[in-house]
């Protein structure tokens, strides 16, 4: 049987060091301590590992994107997509190409994706809902590369990420309705399962609890159904009920649709007889009738932040915050029967 060729990977097990430390080595490049670039060249040798002409030349570094195909298709989906712009953008401005690749949640095909690039990038970025476990950042970390989340971070692990202000983007959207009065609002949820949706309902129960304002378990029903079915249902269901609210926050935009679209169809009037307002501020919540009032979430801010800290990452400089938190604001339309000037 011919015998396998050892692998970066290899070299960086011997040498007790990252893939991406060994890349940096054997393109010369700067980020490492010369007493570990002794090390790798060592394991170099004993392994018999060839460096490729291109890799002694500037071969462009690459990093890995890994999104949950749940999230996608990525290019389309209105919230990724502008993160992965964000995130390519500021790659090829710091000279990295960019291998995105989508996610299966069941663990021998994550196994496989990750594995499958681990020789051939200097890092690693997940991106998803909020749902990423202790597990999974697990098998990532055996690569011994960087690691970085965008839209989660593990408890008692000080990991890398960059989040949305999904709590004070709750509480916002929330602020605006009782400002304007209304003390009857109900909240469209999402999955549980997702900690960035589970933030922004926490956000938006203590913007009503700060008034003392209870809202009933039946104004807040629970995610089902597909994902543009979602708010759909959940309207459908609070229409029926003897009792109306007055307003609506809907915990995504996407949610925020299939809403508008239940209201229309039981012959009611956006904001006269129930107001709307959402988060994300995806470019679509310009173009509803009325338009939607929603929380702008920087998108593709969160992607140029992640890249920027997988840059610094491996180059081995310090970072300053481990968890970075986009913030945004809100943006009033018509949804909420509201006027800048009352904002302010």
């Amino acid at each position: 049987m011919k015998k396998r060729k050892p692998s970066m990977r290899d070299v960086a097990e011997m040498a007790h060091v990252s893939v991406s430390a060994v890349s940096l080595v054997v393109r010369n490049k700067v980020g490492v301590a010369d007493d570990t670039r002794e090390r790798v060249w060592q394991a170099i040798t004993q392994l018999g590992y060839t460096v490729s002409e291109s890799q002694e030349q500037d071969r462009t570094p690459a990093v890995g994107l890994l999104i949950e195909q749940g999230s996608m298709p990525a290019i389309f989906d209105v919230f990724y997509g502008e993160v992965i712009r964000g995130f390519q953008t500021e790659a090829q401005r710091l000279g990295y190409q960019v291998l995105l690749h989508m996610f299966d949640r069941t663990e021998e095909r994550f196994d496989h994706t990750y594995k499958s690039l681990a020789d051939d990038v200097q890092g690693f970025v997940i991106a998803n809902d909020g749902d990423i476990t202790a597990e999974m950042v697990a098998q990532v970390q055996t690569a011994q590369l960087p690691l970085v989340l965008i839209e989660n971070s593990i408890a008692d692990q000080h990991l890398p990420c960059v989040i949305g202000d999904n709590f004070g983007a709750g509480y916002t959207v929330t602020r605006h309705l009782l400002s304007l009065g209304h003390t009857a609002i109900a909240l469209l949820q999402g999955p549980p399962k997702y900690s960035s949706l589970v933030d922004r309902l926490r956000g938006c129960l203590a913007a009503a609890a700060e008034e003392r304002m209870l809202i009933p378990t039946e104004w807040m029903p629970p995610s089902l159904g597909r994902l543009y079915q979602r708010g759909y249902l959940q309207m459908r269901e609070i229409l029926k009920l003897p009792q109306r609210p007055t307003a609506i926050v809907a915990i995504s935009d996407k949610t925020a649709f299939g809403a508008i679209e239940a209201i229309k169809e039981a012959g009611l009037r956006i904001p006269e007889d129930i107001a709307i307002v959402s988060i994300d501020d995806v470019a679509e919540s310009e173009h509803t009738r009325p338009s939607l009032s929603s929380y702008h979430i920087p998108r593709a801010a969160m992607g140029v932040l992640a890249m920027q800290k997988m840059h610094r990452l491996i180059n081995n400089e310090p970072e300053i915050a481990v968890k970075s938190i986009v913030y945004g604001d809100l943006v009033v339309r018509g949804s909420s029967g509201a006027t800048p000037s009352l904002t302010k």
